[in-house]
């Protein structure tokens, strides 16, 4: 996850209303447009959760300027990348879905400026002669940190009863919840200072061609660069202001764009989604985002193990990487031995390795709720890091306060 802008109770300054002919055309295709959208990228169990936050959010639209509106685009160099992607821009920006505006969306898209530190960012490394070691202990290490443990422990205070309702609403621990918001942006301190504009349209129209899927991840791009655009619309975001991440993510909960209109949820009770100001409207969001996939209520996320297998046997588990394949029973007949505390369970589990540099490496085993938080971020790294992390908070908070109900 993700996987980032700025709302307030109005509009910026510079940004007046939209005429009402295309106020009332944005929120009523949004909404269409969005459902459909929604359909189509969740599963059924999803579906009424998603149609719903969609729905919301579209209720809630407010409109943005028209480009006659905006005062005039201020005059700065562009690089010759930015020279050749005009025509793509235009391109895209005649292609847009109907809800969204074409002479607002053709003034903020000629607005956009090629950001090169995000394109050195996303570029890959040269290859090396030997491979790179991961470093479980020293990732781990870099990121559990006294000061994050202290800051989450500060934040689990001050939101101590949106964590308690959220987590008796979604089955979602709060602990998790609080590990994926302190690694993704230590509580809200660091949400990037790239303007997502900038970041989005660059890796949209010049994405690093050294990538091995240069042409399909600048696709992805593109459709973030349009949902940027329709968020901007739907949650009253001024798109040349918001800052994010080098990939556009946004928020205390660093989403993606189309993240935040899929999944983002109102736990405020204001009637709207805002990820950069409310960590209310965080905490929800990841906890909604976590139960749309996959997320059990009331089961663990990982087991700490015995393992006494042949090379073999390794080949085999770890041949679905981190997707949950195998039950109780068949770990142990591949010389996985679960601790007491994993043997009863009966679900799917998958043999998690983290690499220890040219120590041994670390494993273990991972449940479907494991495998949920790294739909977040496609790591077990950061899965186990977010995971050890809300841990770790959780008990620094029972030594200081007692007896925790809400531990899961």
């Amino acid at each position: 996850m993700t996987l980032h802008l700025r709302p307030g109770a109005a509009l910026p300054p510079a940004l007046r209303p939209l005429p009402q002919r295309w106020h009332k055309l944005a929120c009523t295709r949004a909404a269409a447009l969005l459902c459909g959208l929604c359909a189509i990228l969740t599963t059924p169990a999803q579906a009424q959760t998603t149609a719903q936050t969609t729905a919301q959010t579209t209720a809630q639209a407010t409109p943005q300027a028209a480009a006659s509106d905006l005062p005039p685009a201020p005059i700065r160099s562009q690089p010759a990348a930015q020279q050749d992607w005009s025509a793509q821009i235009n391109t895209f920006a005649s292609a847009l879905a109907a809800d969204i505006p074409a002479e607002w969306a053709g003034h903020v898209l000629g607005q956009a400026r090629h950001n090169a530190r995000v394109k050195r960012l996303m570029t890959p490394a040269p290859k090396r002669n030997s491979p790179t070691v991961r470093d479980w202990r020293a990732y781990r290490q870099r990121l559990i940190t006294a000061a994050r443990i202290e800051a989450g422990l500060q934040f689990w205070q001050r939101h101590e009863r949106t964590l308690r309702d959220v987590q008796a609403r979604t089955g979602v621990p709060a602990h998790v919840i609080v590990g994926i918001i302190g690694i993704e942006t230590t509580y809200g301190q660091n949400t990037g200072n790239i303007r997502v504009l900038d970041a989005l349209a660059t890796l949209a129209f010049d994405y690093p061609q050294q990538h091995p899927r240069a042409l399909e991840r600048a696709q992805f791009f593109r459709k973030e660069l349009e949902q940027f655009l329709r968020l901007c619309l739907a949650n009253g975001l001024d798109p040349l202001n918001a800052t994010g991440s080098f990939a556009g993510a946004l928020g205390i909960p660093q989403f993606m764009p189309s993240s935040w209109l899929l999944y983002g949820a109102d736990g405020d009770g204001d009637q709207r989604v805002n990820l950069i100001d409310s960590p209310e409207d965080a905490i929800a969001s990841v906890a909604n985002y976590l139960l749309a996939h996959g997320w059990k209520s009331q089961q663990p996320a990982y087991f700490e193990i015995a393992l006494n297998a042949s090379a073999e046997q390794m080949a085999q588990l770890l041949a679905p990487d981190i997707l949950p394949t195998f039950d109780a029973a068949a770990l142990r007949a591949l010389g996985v031995q679960l601790l007491p505390e994993g043997q009863q369970y009966f679900g799917q589990m998958a043999l998690i390795e983290l690499q220890n540099g040219n120590r041994p490496a670390h494993y273990v085993a991972g449940t479907e709720n494991f495998y949920a938080v790294t739909r977040y971020n496609q790591s077990s790294y950061y899965a186990l890091a977010v995971l050890q992390l809300g841990e770790a908070v959780l008990q620094q908070r029972t030594q200081r306060h007692g007896d925790d109900t809400m531990a899961p």
